[in-house]
């Protein structure tokens, strides 16, 4: 969007513009299009990257894509392996297309924030939102299916009664059932809250952030934006290592038998 389109809707019109979803329906039964197709396009190249890596991968001197898959995997199982104390086949797999979707998501925040948006005008769309980590949508749905694979599995190495005495027994005994229930309760389904707006909270400030960065004059853009698109490389890594690694321990805790 150009300078004059800045000056002619003014800054609040501009950042209500490009935070702003392309959506279809209306309430509960919404759909954020853009955060769906973008989502599909880097869980793609996600795919694409390993089994690319795969298909090239050989026993001699390692390629540059090779090398980079492997030092991601050897990453990724050091942390399985130091924080899951169980027995599981895919932890390790969920654990890496975690790290690396929600890094993915992420690293779209740093591209320029007026670029898709006139990419999408150019094509008749209204709105463009590119960072699928800023649409609570987006980051609900992945701490949601996390949520689901604890209990799966709760259930599965404690079995029905295990859980649920869990549940009924802890911390403080049969004595104070209901205080128990209700701790435990709150407990759970912090869990997935905390993991979606730790996520989202992050991103989208960092997003407003390089929005109110293109509101300033020209002459300041760049002394400002290049050094907080420095930090934020931090931060959007930062931001997918700790979903990947709270994900394996509450995996992990889902996984003791008492």
């Amino acid at each position: 969007m150009s300078t004059e389109a800045h000056a002619a809707e003014g800054a609040t019109g501009y950042i209500i513009h490009h935070l702003t979803p392309l959506h279809f329906g209306e309430g509960f039964w919404t759909l954020h299009l853009d955060t769906l197709f973008f989502s599909a396009l880097l869980g793609g190249l996600f795919v694409w990257f390993f089994k690319t890596a795969a298909e090239k991968a050989t026993a001699g001197v390692p390629g540059l894509v090779q090398n980079f898959a492997e030092m991601l995997i050897e990453f990724v199982d050091t942390q399985v392996k130091d924080s899951f104390h169980g027995h599981s086949k895919l932890i390790a797999p969920l654990a890496l297309t975690i790290f690396c979707w929600v890094f993915l998501w992420n690293f779209m925040d740093l591209f320029p924030v007026d670029i898709f948006p006139l990419i999408g005008s150019l094509m008749g769309l209204d709105y463009l939102r590119v960072v699928p980590s800023t649409d609570l949508n987006a980051t609900f749905a992945m701490s949601i299916s996390v949520f689901f694979l604890i209990i799966f599995y709760s259930i599965k190495i404690k079995g029905p009664w295990g859980f649920a005495k869990e549940l009924m027994f802890q911390p403080f005994g049969p004595w104070l059932l209901p205080f128990n229930l209700l701790l435990k309760l709150v407990e759970e389904i912090a869990k997935p809250i905390s993991l979606a707006l730790r996520l989202f909270g992050n991103l989208y400030a960092g997003e407003l952030i390089f929005i109110l960065i293109a509101l300033l004059p020209w002459y300041l853009q760049p002394v400002l934006s290049f050094p907080w698109a420095i930090f934020h490389i931090l931060i959007i890594t930062l931001q997918a290592f700790i979903f990947m690694v709270l994900t394996i321990v509450y995996l992990s805790m889902a996984h003791e038998d008492h």
